[in-house]
């Protein structure tokens, strides 16, 4: 497998359903609407100004006509002009009040909100930064104050904003998370900051779901909080109630006697993340932190640099590639600048209209369809579509010696907010990042510890298949998620078929 980087990521997410490309263009977009928006209070201003000058206008003649009425229209000229205002001027100022200055804003806004991110689409932002907290073990409060590792920004999550985080938990019945976000709303709330959501609904959310992870004495102390501030609550007194007597039938059960929940706040740590469908799930998220790599003297001493010309490949011999180990065994090597700047931008600019949500084959039925466990937005890029494509895929052959006649089209694939690929197989290619990460985005192998992080411009690429055509299953990996930015990778899958001469069979099943 080849993978070429085109970009070296922050330790980032990727919303599932919209690519790093998309969300720029909804920045830009949310930018013209504040102008709209700019435009249409400037239109409602001046059309209230308007309004003001003949209210006060008017005002001042009624005060003078309604002094002395008959007096008032003694005069001719004042007769006349109360008879013209009020068929021709409140008809003009009835017409002014029922301008609508926001049309224009309305229009713009129905243009642009076929592209607006869905209630899918901010779902799936809110559990990319659940799968960031998880894998890069981030508490709740580190995240709202924009304090990621190594970086401190001002994208701060509010009161709201964290209770949102967990409420989308909770209605998934993921009540780790909602524990985690509740609470920290709760915190936030209790210090001052302002919001609109209430305190009794924070305590509700966050009492129901710690009694869901099994913490009785703290759902018991939770709901007292809650009946204490309503006493009228709709749910809380039943289930404080319930609470007690299942707390009591559970402490007669076991002969124990009562012990009040404890008063330390509730933090990433304080209950056990439930286990998932991922055996190694622990040892990949150390793996993305830089954690349990088993690099050590010995084998680095094993890992050597060198010119690769392609076995005196004519088109390699002036320009040899630079190679570096970076494994020894399964074997694993980087090429150094194998994509240019300006390659790598004309691939991306070809892929971007193209991106659609990555997917996999569904190994019951064999349809392709799209997997939580793996996030991120793909294009494939033929030969046909542009000079460059088919310059980069002789550049791949004449590295790897490896024929493309039989190989996949080359994939691109973007990883924002959360994207990620959990640890899989495949049977085989060569990946090349596109970009440089700020923190995170590396691809981890689990069975053998290593971490392989992403460099702009270079290519990784190994075995994934013995030459007997048995599987290597060490070789299974992993595409961490991204922290900070945004990650674009090329990939380059090789079929065994075709590859005969070029790879011949070994004497054993695993040469």
């Amino acid at each position: 497998m080849l993978i070429l980087s085109l970009e070296t990521p922050l330790t980032h997410i990727q919303h599932p359903s919209l690519s790093a490309g998309q969300m720029t263009d909804l920045i830009y977009t949310e930018k013209e609407l504040v102008q709209s928006l700019r435009e249409y209070i400037q239109a409602e201003e001046s059309k209230l100004a308007a309004v003001k000058s003949w209210a006060n206008k008017l005002d001042a003649l009624t005060k003078v006509s309604t002094s002395d009425p008959e007096g008032y229209l003694a005069h001719p000229v004042n007769a006349y002009k109360l008879m013209k205002r009020l068929n021709t001027e409140w008809a003009e100022l009835e017409t002014l009040v029922l301008q609508n200055p926001s049309d224009g804003f309305i229009s713009n806004m129905s243009i642009h909100r076929q592209y607006f991110p869905d209630a899918e689409d901010e779902t799936g932002a809110a559990k990319a930064l659940m799968r960031l907290q998880d894998t890069y073990q981030l508490d709740s409060e580190a995240f709202s104050k924009g304090k990621l590792p190594g970086i401190h920004s001002n994208a701060i999550l509010t009161v709201d904003d964290c209770f949102d985080m967990g409420k989308t938990a909770y209605n998934d019945a993921d009540y780790y998370h909602a524990v985690l976000w509740m609470q920290q709303s709760l915190k936030q709330l209790d210090g001052g900051e302002e919001t609109v959501v209430s305190k009794e609904d924070i305590l509700d959310y966050l009492s129901y779901s710690v009694y869901q992870m099994g913490d009785l004495p703290r759902a018991i102390e939770l709901t007292r909080r809650l009946v204490a501030i309503d006493p009228s609550h709709q749910r809380a007194g039943g289930n404080l109630r319930y609470f007690e007597r299942l707390l009591f039938k559970q402490l007669n059960e076991l002969n124990q006697d009562y012990q009040p929940a404890s008063e330390e706040p509730i933090k990433l740590g304080t209950y056990i993340r439930p286990k998932d469908h991922l055996p190694e799930r622990e040892a990949y998220e150390a793996l993305c932190r830089g954690e349990g790599l088993q690099m050590n003297d010995v084998r680095r001493s094993r890992l050597f640099c060198r010119y690769q010309d392609g076995k005196r490949n004519p088109r390699l011999l002036l320009k040899p590639m630079k190679e570096e180990d970076e494994w020894d065994s399964p074997h694993i090597v980087r090429y150094l600048n194998v994509l240019s700047h300006k390659e790598i931008e004309k691939i991306k600019e070809l892929a971007k209209p193209r991106l659609a949500r990555a997917t996999v084959r569904d190994p019951k039925t064999g349809v392709l369809t799209t997997a939580n466990y793996r996030v991120s937005k793909s294009a494939w890029l033929d030969k046909e579509d542009d000079p460059v494509i088919d310059i980069v895929n002789q550049r791949i052959e004449d590295i790897t010696g490896l024929t493309v006649d039989t190989a996949e089209l080359l994939q691109v694939a973007n990883y924002g907010v959360g994207g990620q690929y959990e640890p899989h197989y495949d049977f085989s290619r060569v990946m090349s990042p596109f970009d440089d990460v700020e923190a995170g985005g590396a691809t981890v192998f689990p069975d053998f510890g290593a971490a392989i992080w992403p460099r702009k411009g270079t290519a990784v690429f190994w075995y994934n298949l013995f030459k007997s055509g048995e599987g290597d299953y060490r070789t299974r990996h992993a595409a961490c998620p991204v922290l900070v930015g945004s990650k674009w990778v090329s990939n380059k899958w090789f079929h065994e078929r075709g590859q005969e001469f070029r790879r011949p069979c070994g004497l054993t099943e695993v040469d």
